[in-house]
C-alpha cells in the first residue's frame, strides 16, 4: 500500500525543509541585488558553477519522468533509441560553443534577440524574442503541469487540497526565491538542486539494480540482454520515428535551438566572466549531460524489469494504454523502498525547481530587454525594478492559468507534447538564426513576421498530409522542416545589401 511506502506528510515536509533551504541561499546571494545581477549575476558567474546548474534546467521533471517511462512505451521497438537523439543534442551543443557563443560574447549581448535587430532588423527582432515567449512559457507550464500532478497525486491530494491549489503553492514558492536576485541567486540554487537531482538518480540506481539482484556490473549486462537494450536503429526505414538519422539530426536542432537560440540557458552561459569560461562551462555540461542520459534509460528499462519480476500492473490512462509518464513515480512511491521513494522525489523536485526558476527569470529577462527597452530606457533604475518585479509576477500567473489548462487538456506523454510544441515555435527561432548567421542578405523586415507564422502551419500542414498519404512520420524532425521553410521564406523577401551586414 502506498502509506506503508512513503506517507503524504513525510513527503510535504521534505518539500517544506528542501524549500526552506533554497530560501535561505536566496537571502544570501540577493543582498543588494540590482538589474545588472538579476539578468547577467555582474558576468561574474563561476562557469564551473554554471555548467552544473544547466544539467538541472535542462533535464527538469520531464525528463526524469518521462525519459525512464518512454524505455519501455513501445516494448523492443522503442528501447533505448532515445540515446540517439542525445547523441544528437551534442553534435548541437558543440555547435552552440563553437558559433553561437563567441557571437554571442562578441555582441556583448543581455539578451541573444537583440542580434536579430543589428543583423535583420526591428521586426525581426520582435518576432524572435515572441517566439521565445510563447516556446518556453508552454515548455516551463508542461514540466511544471507534469511535478504538480505527481505532488497532487500523491501529496496534496490525499490531504485534500484541490489540484489548482498545488499550482499556486508550487509557483508562489518558486517566485519567493527568484524574485530579487534573478540569475544571481538562481547559480547558486541551480547547482544545489543539480546536485540532489544527480544524487537522487545515482540511489534510485543503486537501490531498484539491489532490489532485482544486480551489482552495477550485471546491471547494464542484463539490460543490454533485455528487450530494451537496443541504441542503434540503422536497419529501420526513415519512416520509421526510431530511424537513427531521423533522431540525431533532429536531436542536433532541437540542442541548437531550445539551448543555442533559448535565452533561459544562454542567459547562464552570458554570466560567466569570458567567452573561454563560457565554453569550458558548455563542453562540461555535454560530458555530464551524456551520462545523466545513459543512467535515466537504465533506470527506465529496470523499472520495467522489475514491474515484470514482481507482477505489478503499470498505470493506464483513460483509454487503456500505458501511462508513461506514471510508471517511475507509481513504482517508486507505490511499490519500492523508502529509501527510493524518498530518492524520486528529491530528485523530481530538484530538477522541476532547477528548470521552472531560471525559466521565469529569462522570461522576466526577455520581456524587460526585448519589449520594455530596459537596456535603452532612461527611466531611474528603481523605477525598472518596480516594474520587473511585476513582470515576475506577470509570468507566474500565465504559467499558473497554463498549468490549470493542460490539466484539462492532457492526454499525450509529456515529453512528445512539448516536443511536438517546440518543433513549431522553435523552428522560426532557428531559420531566423540560421538565415542571420549563413547568409549576407538583407530581408524586407516589415514581411517577417507573415514568414515566421506561415511556416509553423505549413509544416504542420505538410507533417499532417505526409502521414495521411504516404505514411510518413516526419516526428522531432519538425523542427527542422519549420527551420527550413523560415529560411525559405526569409530569402523570398531577401535582396543583395551593398554595404557589410553584421553577421
Amino acid at each position: 500500500m502506498f502509506a506503508a511506502v512513503l506517507s503524504p506528510g513525510l513527503i510535504a515536509t521534505l518539500i517544506i525543509a528542501y524549500f526552506a533551504m533554497l530560501i535561505v541561499v536566496a537571502w544570501r546571494t540577493s543582498r543588494n541585488a540590482d538589474n545588472s545581477s538579476f539578468f547577467l549575476a555582474g558576468r561574474k558567474a563561476p562557469w564551473i558553477l554554471v555548467a552544473i546548474g544547466m544539467i538541472g534546467t535542462s533535464i527538469s521533471g520531464v525528463t526524469f519522468i518521462s525519459i525512464p517511462g518512454v524505455v519501455g512505451a513501445g516494448g523492443n521497438n522503442q528501447a533505448f533509441s532515445y540515446l540517439q537523439l542525445v547523441m544528437g543534442n551534442l553534435f548541437g551543443y558543440f555547435i552552440i560553443a563553437t558559433v553561437l557563443l563567441p557571437l554571442y560574447y562578441r555582441l556583448q549581448l543581455t539578451s541573444i534577440y537583440t542580434y536579430l535587430e543589428e543583423r535583420l532588423g526591428f521586426y525581426s527582432y520582435k518576432t524572435g524574442a515572441a517566439y521565445f515567449l510563447i516556446s518556453r512559457t508552454i515548455g516551463s507550464s508542461f514540466r511544471l503541469f507534469l511535478a504538480a500532478n505527481v505532488v497532487d497525486m500523491f501529496v496534496t491530494g490525499p490531504m485534500g487540497i484541490p489540484f489548482w491549489l498545488t499550482v499556486v503553492i508550487t509557483i508562489g514558492l518558486i517566485w519567493v526565491y527568484t524574485f530579487k536576485g534573478g540569475v544571481a541567486t538562481i547559480i547558486y540554487t541551480d547547482t544545489l538542486q543539480t546536485i540532489f537531482l544527480l544524487s537522487a538518480l545515482a540511489l534510485s540506481v543503486y537501490t531498484i539494480s539491489n532490489a532485482l539482484g544486480w551489482n552495477v556490473i550485471e546491471m547494464f549486462g542484463e539490460i543490454s540482454r533485455s528487450e530494451y537494450g537496443r541504441v542503434f536503429f540503422f536497419d529501420s526505414g526513415i519512416g520509421d520515428p526510431n530511424n537513427f538519422f531521423k533522431q540525431f539530426i533532429s536531436g542536433a536542432l532541437i540542442a541548437i535551438a531550445m539551448t543555442g537560440l533559448d535565452q533561459d540557458l544562454m542567459q547562464k552561459n552570458l554570466s560567466c566572466k569570458n567567452i573561454k569560461d563560457a565554453q569550458k562551462n558548455m563542453l562540461t555540461f555535454t560530458s555530464i549531460f551524456l551520462l545523466v542520459n545513459i543512467l535515466f534509460l537504465s533506470l527506465g528499462a529496470m523499472l520495467y524489469l522489475y514491474a515484470t519480476k514482481e507482477g505489478i500492473q503499470l498505470p493506464m490512462n483513460a483509454s487503456g494504454k500505458l501511462n508513461s509518464d506514471l510508471v517511475y513515480p507509481t513504482l517508486a512511491l507505490n511499490h519500492m523502498s523508502v529509501a527510493t521513494a524518498i530518492c524520486f522525489m528529491l530528485g523530481i523536485i530538484a530538477c522541476t525547481y532547477a528548470s521552472a526558476d531560471s525559466a521565469l527569470t529569462a522570461l522576466t529577462t526577455s520581456f524587460c530587454i526585448d519589449f520594455l527597452n530596459f537596456d535603452k530606457s532612461n527611466v531611474p533604475e528603481q523605477q525598472k525594478e518596480r516594474t520587473r518585479v511585476w513582470v515576475h509576477v506577470g509570468f507566474s500567473l500565465l504559467t499558473l492559468v497554463q498549468i490549470i489548462i493542460f490539466k484539462w487538456l492532457n492526454n499525450d506523454a509529456v515529453i512528445s507534447s512539448l516536443f511536438k510544441i517546440a518543433g513549431y515555435t522553435y523552428g522560426p527561432l532557428l531559420g531566423l538564426f540560421m538565415f542571420g548567421i549563413l547568409t549576407k542578405r538583407a530581408v524586407r523586415d516589415q514581411w517577417v513576421v507573415l514568414v515566421c507564422i506561415i511556416a509553423p502551419v505549413l509544416t504542420y500542414t505538410i507533417d499532417v498530409y505526409a502521414e495521411k498519404l504516404y505514411g510518413f512520420k516526419f516526428g522531432f524532425l519538425n523542427i527542422a522542416v519549420n527551420g527550413l521553410l523560415t529560411m525559405l521564406g526569409l530569402w523570398l523577401i531577401s535582396y543583395r545589401k551593398s554595404t557589410a551586414v553584421l553577421n
